[in-house]
């Protein structure tokens, strides 16, 4: 019995061996890299195309030259890398928060820790703030007086749309939350014995 059992395990491995020794050998080589370069299906970020037309209408209502674009685009630039480590850090301190509210930390100790996140988070905000305030001076610097009274009317214009647009209470896509509104929430249905 343990010689039939030894011949067919050998039989076996060396039916596999004999299998794989007749099959040829697949070798790739990279003959054509500019042809497949050509065809990488490599993605770009999509194009905003609603900020492009926001961005175009700013400029042509404003009037800016070539001159001032290339400015304003090379502040926008600094800002944008001024504000990428903050917003890193935001999202660190709210992934810190979840963290703290999945662990197994006593309640008290858990709102100590999520109170201290939250409160970089605020700090960290306020220098994201002041950055985006310097972003504006350095953007304001550049324009002519002309200019600068038709970004103010645009910010008053804009002003007006937002609080037209977000009523106490809502939201100007989903309206005002079920429950709420301005005389506070609903009040409880009466319950039937």
């Amino acid at each position: 019995m343990m010689k039939k059992t030894l011949l067919i395990a050998s039989l076996m491995v060396f039916a596999s061996a004999s299998v794989f020794a007749a099959e040829p050998a697949t070798v790739t080589t990279n003959t054509k890299p500019a042809v497949q370069a050509e065809k990488c299906n490599c993605k770009k970020p999509p194009v905003n195309v609603e900020f492009k037309k926001r961005q175009a209408n700013f400029e042509n209502r404003l009037k800016l030259t070539d001159e001032q674009k290339a400015k304003s685009e090379q502040i926008r630039q600094k800002g944008h890398e001024q504000m990428k480590p903050i917003m890193e850090k935001i999202k660190e301190k709210r992934a810190e928060i979840d963290a703290v509210k999945r662990s197994r930390m006593a309640v008290e100790m858990q709102q100590e820790k999520i109170a201290e996140l939250q409160k970089e988070i605020r700090a960290l905000k306020r220098a994201a703030h002041e950055i985006r305030m310097q972003n504006m001076k350095d953007f304001e610097a550049i324009l002519t007086k002309k200019q600068l009274k038709e970004l103010k009317k645009m910010k008053e214009e804009g002003r007006k749309n937002f609080e037209k647009n977000h009523k106490k209470g809502g939201h100007p896509q989903f309206g005002p939350r079920p429950g709420f509104g301005p005389e506070g929430p609903r009040p409880e249905p009466p319950v039937e014995d």
